[in-house]
């Protein structure tokens, strides 16, 4: 990719055009749209620029100096580049959020909720625990990443919230005012309750603080123009899915589910609240299916067929059909490259579990027009005081 769209007249017009090729690390916007730089020189090949960080000791500064040091860099005659940090006052990240607001209103709004959104919500559910429906949710978001998708992942997950380090986010979000800039990894943008309590403590909320947390990560968190926003929920018919349905009536659900008969009994109760929410059911991945042994053989350590029977059942229940996307075969794999923070779709690509959930990635894929470089129009707003 070029550095300017059109030729520069003049050096100072070719260090511009170069500056508005680097993005914020976290907002992904120009630095030069967001208010960002406040000047440059340029003497004997070196650029000096004044630049102006969000918030004080920002993580990101070094990519921003290697960013920028590589963009001035193209231009002939400039050798190097001298990047002097500041931090934004409160008048300047204020004009920030409204910039990224859209002008803004005085209560917080879903952007996922409005009737224009373009952003396709996937809330996966499980009837019970141990099911491996985090992991089933960080492989989809990675998977639908690399086919170019601006995705989200939401750990509503409260109480036995992981999906972080099964991705990779090492990272604490950052506040702009009242807007939460959430961390990146693998091309995913990830928010999790784990991000903001210590260490490994234990969440004990009740229904409202559970309804509460959620809106924030839905309303607060600047998730920018996402085609895809995914929920990782809690086991069960609980709260958080009665939440979910309140404040996302058009989030669509996905069942997770062993072969055992026991398993898809209970995953069948998890899906069935879609009929009484007037959610869409988006289909069933049966994980675990079986064990790939040596010889070419299939060990089924939990039994068969139970997430061909969640899917027959749920489309009885719903009078629509609702498909079996895929069957993720056993694989450890799976569990280490999650230990790993890094998804097996892109760390072992050719592994059976990945080759499956790549397929069930292509089904979630298929629906609306990429939101790449289109706006939406709408953006996040402030949080209540």
């Amino acid at each position: 990719m070029g550095i300017m769209s059109a030729p520069a007249s003049t050096l100072e017009d070719a260090i511009q055009a170069a500056l508005a090729t680097v993005d914020d690390p976290e907002i992904r916007r120009p630095i030069t749209d967001l208010g960002m730089v406040q000047g440059f020189t340029v003497s004997d090949g070196l650029v000096k620029v004044d630049l102006l960080l969000t918030v004080a000791g920002c993580p990101l500064r070094d990519k921003l100096n290697a960013d920028i040091t590589a963009a001035v860099t193209k231009i002939p005659g400039i050798t190097g580049a001298e990047i002097n940090f500041g931090v934004m006052n409160e008048e300047q990240r204020k004009a920030l959020q409204t910039t990224l607001r859209g002008g803004g209103t005085a209560e917080p709004v879903i952007p996922f909720a409005q009737p224009g959104s373009r952003t396709r919500v996937y809330a996966v559910a499980s009837g019970k625990g141990g099911v491996g429906k985090s992991s089933v949710t960080v492989n989809l978001a990675a998977a639908l990443a690399k086919r170019g998708l601006s995705v989200g992942v939401i750990d509503a997950d409260i109480y036995g919230h992981s999906v972080p380090r099964m991705i990779g986010v090492e990272g604490k979000p950052t506040r702009v005012e009242d807007m939460i800039m959430p961390p990146q990894s693998h091309g995913v943008k990830v928010i999790s309750i784990g991000m903001f309590t210590a260490g490994n403590a234990a969440v004990v909320w009740r229904g409202p603080m559970l309804h509460r947390a959620l809106q924030q990560f839905l309303a607060d968190v600047y998730w920018g123009d996402l085609d895809v926003l995914l929920l990782d929920l809690p086991p069960g018919t609980g709260d958080v899915a009665i939440s979910l349905a309140q404040l996302l009536p058009n989030a669509e659900i996905l069942v997770v589910t062993t072969p055992q008969m026991a398993a898809a009994e209970v995953a069948e109760r998890a899906g069935a609240i879609a009929l009484q929410t007037h959610q869409r059911l988006v289909g069933v991945v049966e994980n675990m299916s079986w064990l790939e042994m040596p010889d070419g053989s299939r060990m089924e350590v939990f039994g068969a067929g139970g997430g061909q029977t969640v899917a027959d059942s749920l489309s009885q229940t719903v009078g629509a059909r609702v498909p079996l996307l895929g069957q993720i075969p056993l694989d450890t794999r799976v569990r280490e490259a999650g230990d790993a923070g890094n998804p097996i779709v892109l760390a072992d690509p050719d592994a059976p579990a990945a080759k499956a959930l790549d397929g069930v990635a292509d089904k979630l894929a298929v629906r609306r027009e990429s939101l790449v470089g289109k706006p939406l129009g709408l953006m996040v707003n402030a949080k209540r005081g």
